[in-house]
């Protein structure tokens, strides 16, 4: 596996919104640094919902960025979901949360499947889109950063699986916001999801 793209966004406004966003990602050339927050230096507008320490890369897999490309018979460039990293030879259908992926220095834990909104169709020019997101049940993943470090294209990635009960991020984009309870609610309490998604079923 390797880094294909590193993608970065400014802050704007989107035809049909009246908020600005920083979803409209492109790739870009040469090292990054990745903190605590994220890519240092790219856009995250609406806190309340995007970004922090729980949330802080966005990653799609190459396997499933193709498989998009070939649903919507259009090219799909690096950025166009606002994902910050594509990572080669990784399906989204096959990460859980607590998978970590090593690039270089730096260290990612999965903890949550994207969640797709009125923004996300907004960039995607389809009113519809975030349905058909829903439906094809391969989110990309949101991490938290273990450790810090550059990250570029064409860095090699490595990954660890998470040697718990895995909750997929399939999983995981059907259960978002639902109060869970008895076994299901005792496995996403033990496991590392995001600290939003505990509290919801706590």
């Amino acid at each position: 596996m390797k880094i294909t793209a590193v993608c970065m966004g400014h802050a704007q406004r989107l035809s049909g919104l009246n908020y600005k966003t920083g979803i409209d990602k492109s790739p870009i050339g040469g090292p990054v640094m990745v903190d605590s927050e994220g890519l240092v230096g790219d856009a995250i507008c609406n806190r309340k919902h995007h970004g922090g320490v729980d949330q802080a890369i966005y990653l799609e897999g190459g396997e499933t960025m193709a498989w998009w490309a070939t649903e919507l018979g259009r090219e799909m460039p690096p950025g166009i979901f606002g994902e910050n990293l594509v990572i080669d030879g990784v399906d989204n259908r096959d990460l859980a949360a607590g998978d970590r992926f090593q690039i270089g220095d730096i260290i990612l834990e999965v903890t949550s499947a994207r969640i797709p909104c009125n923004t996300f169709a907004a960039r995607m020019g389809d009113k519809t889109f975030a349905r058909l997101y829903s439906k094809a049940a391969r989110p990309g993943a949101y991490c938290r950063v273990i450790a810090g470090g550059f990250v570029e294209s064409g860095m090699e990635v490595s990954l660890q699986p998470y040697s718990g009960d895995r909750i997929g991020l399939p999983e995981l984009m059907v259960n978002f916001g639902r109060k869970l309870e008895g076994e299901a609610r005792a496995r996403y309490l033990a496991a590392p999801v995001h600290y939003k998604i505990k509290a919801l079923i706590a």
